[in-house]
């Protein structure tokens, strides 16, 4: 479906899903779910990377002081932020 991304503040951003009115938001564990509230989990910073793809990684949470990216596998499956790195394909999406 389609998403809006609306900038929360400079570099942090939430997602929100059109269609469903639902915002995408990342628990303690890294796992994605669908929220009908905004919540401090539905904060993500958006980073510019070299190659001009975006990555997104929560604002709140982060796995053994690394941060915990948005990220599809090949199926388009979301992943847990633990196992995210920033360079991962993964974690790349197109602004």
């Amino acid at each position: 479906g389609i998403v809006e991304i609306r900038s929360v503040r400079v570099g942090v951003v939430a997602i929100r899903a059109v269609h469903t009115g639902f915002y995408l938001a990342m628990n303690k564990q890294g796992r994605l779910y669908g929220s009908k509230e905004f919540s401090p989990n539905c904060k993500f910073t958006e980073r510019i990377e070299e190659n001009g793809y975006n990555t997104y990684a929560s604002l709140r949470w982060r796995h053994r002081g690394r941060p915990m990216f948005l990220s599809l596998n090949s199926k388009g499956r979301p992943q847990r932020g633990g196992k995210t790195r920033r360079q991962h394909l993964s974690t790349h999406f197109l602004p």
